[in-house]
């Protein structure tokens, strides 16, 4: 198992670097294979109206003219030991890791990240759970009633989840329960849990319940799928005829095989997510990493991109890591493969 951790460790390292190189390339070296000069990426940096003097200075400062290559080591070289920001007419020492200075505020992106990342966590986390449970239950009683009332009201539901857009049930959700019943508050009302813990659940309630519906109708389906097929499996007949209890052939042996496959999805959703949920950010006006990344995209703040590239595919990464080390626990047949 040792051994297993660590060749993943490896894979992961070798993974994050091949995704900075490609988000490295993609802001500085298509651009200059569309035609695009030094001059002119500089220009984009300095704002309206820019002299040539300031073109000249900002090319110098982000050391535009420098070969691709030697700007990415230069930016895995702060990562691993920090480095010496030049912010025109002052410098800063950035610590590792250090991901590099905004292009356009000149602040360190590090420090941005993390007083985005809190808003994230919560809505992604608190979503993660909520979905998980109704999103499992569901697909359990609709596979044990199969071609129930219930089965056929619930798959048409999840139907209903998959099918329509955040933004679309977001904004009903917000025109409803916060502009015509004002239960909850609207849009842009999200504070963090340290300065007021009762705004910030009151705040992502609506959110929360937006994203898990999307991905609770995802993982009934794939569950109640998961669980028909098993239910038919020998070992499963087997149980029954050993005269174990229904309830314990459902929960410590259809289920705990149903739930593999469904970890290795929770895996994936849960670190994209982490890096930001874009839409559900935009929606309800939370100042996470997600409204960060296209504010950023928007302006070709290419550090600050690199910056929520890197916190995502992190998480990804890492959650996946510890997905696989989970599938023993669950799944018996894991420890004996």
């Amino acid at each position: 198992m040792f051994a297993y951790i660590i060749r993943r460790l490896i894979g992961a390292v070798i993974m994050l670097l091949v995704v900075t190189l490609v988000t490295f390339g993609i802001f500085f070296g298509l651009p200059k294979l569309a035609g695009q000069t030094t001059d002119q990426l500089a220009a984009a940096y300095v704002g309206k109206a820019p002299t040539a003097q300031a073109i000249q200075d900002t090319k110098e400062r982000l050391k535009l003219d420098e070969p691709i290559v030697v700007q990415y080591g230069d930016f895995l070289k702060g990562i691993v030991a920090g480095k010496d920001l030049d912010l025109g007419p002052t410098s800063e020492h950035c610590s590792a890791p250090c991901l590099g200075y905004s292009f356009n505020s000149s602040q360190q992106v590090l420090p941005t990240l993390a007083d985005r990342a809190p808003a994230t966590l919560s809505l992604a986390i608190g979503a993660a759970v909520i979905w998980l449970t109704v999103g499992i239950t569901t697909g359990v009683v609709s596979a044990l009633r199969r071609g129930s009332k219930w089965d056929r009201g619930a798959m048409v539901i999840a139907l209903a989840g998959v099918s329509l857009p955040i933004y679309f049930t977001g904004l009903v959700s917000l025109a409803l329960f916060s502009y015509t019943l004002e239960i909850f508050p609207g849009g842009g009302s999200y504070r963090p849990i340290t300065e007021d813990p009762v705004r910030w659940f009151q705040s992502l309630v609506l959110p929360w319940v937006t994203l898990a519906f999307l991905y609770a109708a995802m993982y009934a389906r794939l569950t109640r799928a998961g669980m028909l097929e098993t239910m038919n499996e020998d070992y499963i007949r087997t149980a029954r005829a050993k005269g174990l209890a229904e309830k314990q052939v459902v929960t410590r042996h259809a289920l705990r095989a149903t739930l593999t496959p469904i970890m290795t999805v929770f895996g994936l959703d849960l670190g994209l997510l982490l890096g930001g949920a874009v839409l559900t950010e935009n929606t309800f006006g939370i100042h996470g990493l997600g409204q960060l990344a296209i504010s950023s995209i928007n302006s070709s703040d290419l550090p600050m991109v690199l910056g929520v590239t890197l916190i995502t595919a992190t998480s990804i990464v890492v959650i996946n890591l510890i997905v696989d080390l989970l599938y023993a626990i669950v799944d018996p047949r894991v420890r004996l493969g």
